[in-house]
Order: C-alpha cells, then sequence, then structure tokens
C-alpha cells in the first residue's frame, strides 16, 4: 500500500502465513526513503502494489510485525482479493 508524494510517501508491507498468523501483519512499513526501498523491492520480485494513501497511513500506524485490527479486516479483504485477481491476470497473461 502506498500514498502521497513521493518525499511523504508511505508504505506498508502485509506479510499473511495461514498456517501462523490469525490475520495479515506489517512486514515492512515506512516513509520517504524507507518507503521507496519497500516499494522497490515489491517491483522487483513482481508483488502486487496498490496505492491507498488513507489505508497506508492506517496500516503504518501499527507496529512492526503486529496483526491488522479486526476494524481493518473489511478493507484488508477488498485488497487480498485485488492481489489474487492481479496475480491471477499476470499468471494467465504469461502462458
Amino acid at each position: 500500500m502506498t500514498g502521497r508524494s513521493p518525499r511523504s510517501r508511505v508504505a506498508v508491507a502485509l506479510r499473511y502465513r495461514s498456517a501462523e498468523d490469525p490475520a495479515p501483519r506489517v512486514a515492512a512499513s515506512g516513509r520517504g526513503q524507507v518507503a521507496e526501498r519497500i516499494l522497490a523491492t515489491a517491483h522487483k520480485h513482481g508483488l502486487p502494489v496498490r496505492n491507498d494513501p488513507d489505508l497506508a497511513a492506517a496500516l503504518a500506524a501499527l507496529d512492526l510485525g503486529e496483526v491488522i485490527p479486526p476494524s481493518l479486516y473489511g478493507v484488508i479483504a477488498e485488497v487480498l482479493a485485488w492481489a489474487y485477481r492481479v496475480n491471477g491476470e499476470f499468471a494467465a497473461s504469461r502462458r
């Protein structure tokens, strides 16, 4: 998730391991140059990146490793559905 101009950009990476985690966790979070590194890493590994400044700000308020709160489950479910769809479309285009 990203948001704002490059100088004040916020990026948050989520991790979800269904066997270990009750919900997605904050895997990385940062502003400015740290956000740019998070985004560069995501792009390098072909991970989908969604631009949602409000969600990025809400997630950036959480501690590293913290499980997302139930109040964000709905929006995170939408993001995960979007990511699965994007990954599916990418896989289909490579066939």
